[in-house]
C-alpha cells in the first residue's frame, strides 16, 4: 500500500531555468558580495564569469563522477573560486551566503501552478510527504519552501548538501525513507529527470515513479541510458493527486 509521496524540488515543484540575464545577475551579485567581504577578484565581469564558469565545470566533473555533494565551503573555496586564491579565513564564513544567493539568482524559480492544491489533496488522503533535492546550498530549499507557503506540508526534506549524497545514488533515497519511516514499496517519487529522479527512485525500490518535464529535463537527460522508464508522465503537477487517488482506490 502506498503511504508516502516524495518530490524533487527544482524542475518539479517549481519551474526552474537559466538564461543570459540570470547568469549575469548572479555574476554581478557575486562580485559585489566578494568586494563587500574585502575579497576583490581584480577581474572584470566577463573574466569573472569565465573563471567562475570554469570552476563550476571542475566541480561538476567531480560531483557527477562520484554522486557526492560537497558543502558550500569546499565547493566555493576549492572549485568555483579556486583560481582566485582568496584567504580561506576571509572566504569561508561567507560561503553559505554566496551559495544561497547563487541558487536564487543564477536560476529563475517559480512555484508551479496548483502545487498547494495538489499537496492539500495528498495530505487529506493521509499520505506522508517529503522532498529529496540535489542542491549546493544548505538552507535555500527550506527558505524557499517557506516563501512559497508550502513548508508545513512536508514531514521530511532531504538535501544532497546535508547528506553529502546526490541523486541518483540510492543512499539519499534511503535516508529520506528512514526519516519518513517508510518502506520503498510504499513510496512514490515525482521528478523531472530520468537520469536522477526516475532511475534513482527505481533503483531504491520505489513502487512508482512519476515524471513531469521541466526546462532542464532535456539537458540533464542528454545521452543518459534509460535504465528505467516512469510509470506515469504528467504535464500538470496537480495530476499527481488523481494518480494517487487511483493507486489507493480512493
Amino acid at each position: 500500500m502506498i503511504t508516502s509521496v516524495l518530490f524533487d524540488m527544482g524542475g518539479t515543484l517549481e519551474d526552474i531555468y537559466v538564461d543570459a540575464r540570470s547568469e549575469w545577475d548572479a555574476i554581478e551579485k557575486l562580485r559585489d558580495m566578494l568586494v563587500s567581504y574585502g575579497l576583490d577578484p581584480k577581474a572584470g565581469l566577463e573574466e569573472l564569469k569565465e573563471r567562475v564558469d570554469a570552476g563550476w565545470v571542475r566541480y561538476g566533473k567531480y560531483r557527477d563522477a562520484t554522486d557526492v555533494e560537497l558543502k558550500p565551503i569546499p565547493i566555493w573555496r576549492d572549485y568555483v573560486l579556486e583560481d582566485f586564491h582568496f584567504p580561506a579565513e576571509q572566504l569561508e564564513p561567507h560561503c553559505e551566503e554566496i551559495a544561497h544567493m547563487w541558487e536564487v539568482t543564477h536560476f529563475h524559480r517559480a512555484l508551479r501552478p496548483r502545487v498547494a492544491e495538489m499537496l492539500e489533496g495528498l495530505k487529506g488522503m493521509g499520505l506522508k510527504l517529503g522532498i529529496i533535492s540535489n542542491t549546493a546550498a544548505l538552507y535555500q530549499v527550506f527558505d524557499i519552501l517557506k516563501e512559497y507557503g508550502i513548508r508545513d506540508y512536508f514531514q521530511d526534506v532531504t538535501l544532497s548538501s546535508v547528506t553529502g549524497i546526490r541523486k541518483p545514488a540510492t543512499d539519499i533515497f534511503t535516508v529520506a525513507m528512514c526519516q519518513l519511516q517508510s518502506r520503498p514499496e510504499e513510496c512514490v517519487y515525482v521528478g523531472d529527470t530520468i537520469s536522477r529522479d526516475i532511475i534513482g527512485s527505481k533503483r531504491a525500490g520505489f513502487a512508482k515513479a512519476i515524471q513531469i518535464c521541466s526546462k532542464l529535463t532535456r539537458e540533464k537527460d542528454c545521452g543518459v541510458k534509460r535504465e528505467f522508464e516512469p510509470d506515469y508522465t504528467v504535464e500538470d503537477i496537480y495530476q499527481v493527486y488523481p494518480i494517487l487517488r487511483e493507486l489507493l482506490g480512493a
